[in-house]
């Protein structure tokens, strides 16, 4: 059946960043884009984990609200540009304290949770690769997306370690570590705490290292549902 158009009779009360597509399109230009970003402190390159968070904290907004997720249970949990900075630089020394450095492959298999963007920025910080993977994906793609990607480090659940990935773990070639996220490591042997390794670490990274134009910091796996 056909649906009524839903038409805004009011303007935004804060005005939205692309109010004109084609026009955004028309006048958009590489250089422009990139005179928007600031980089790193003493021109050392860029960063995505320093424009989407660390700049923020750098001109006076650490106490705005960086992120608000709201839970199953219509919980709302909110996170300044400030706490993030922190997370992320105590994730980014997690993996430098493990010997995990610059283009090194950091998987991550976690739902919605405030950890995975600690860990997604972090890695990002650390001038790591970021691998995400579908926490709804079974064994098998995980096991053959992990190969592919040639995993490193792994950052999950308990739950969800045990019910995708143990069962093969010892294949995973290049796999060095698995961090979990909450409970459970201490029953899981070859596994390590992420909450424990993230509580021993300093929340401020010294001297983050620059990304070249050309390095990729995320390696996506496309999914196919279906088709030949």
């Amino acid at each position: 059946m056909p649906w009524e158009t839903i038409r805004k009779d009011a303007p935004p009360r804060v005005a939205p960043n692309l109010r004109d597509y084609d026009k955004e399109c028309a006048d958009f230009s590489w250089q422009a884009a990139r005179s928007r970003l600031e980089g790193l402190p003493g021109g050392r390159g860029l960063n995505i984990a320093h424009e989407a968070v660390d700049r923020h904290v750098a001109s006076g907004h650490a106490t705005a609200v960086a992120l608000r997720c709201v839970g199953r249970d219509d919980s709302v949990t909110s996170v300044t540009y400030g706490e993030l900075a922190r997370s992320t630089a105590r994730f980014a020394n997690v993996l430098r304290g493990l010997g995990v450095g610059h283009g090194d492959r950091v998987v991550t298999l976690l739902g919605r949770c405030l950890q995975l963007y600690t860990v997604v920025l972090g890695t990002l910080k650390n001038t790591g690769v970021l691998c995400p993977l579908f926490s709804a994906f079974g064994p098998d793609p995980v096991f053959q997306r992990m190969t592919l990607g040639d995993a490193q480090v792994l950052v999950t659940t308990a739950d969800l370690f045990r019910r995708k990935v143990a069962a093969r773990h010892r294949g995973l070639a290049t796999l060095r570590y698995v961090l979990i996220v909450g409970d459970g490591a201490d029953e899981l042997p070859g596994t390590l705490s992420l909450d424990t390794l993230m509580a021993d670490a300093a929340d401020h990274l010294h001297h983050p290292a620059d990304i070249a134009p050309r390095h990729g910091p995320v390696a996506l796996h496309e999914r196919h549902d279906g088709g030949p």
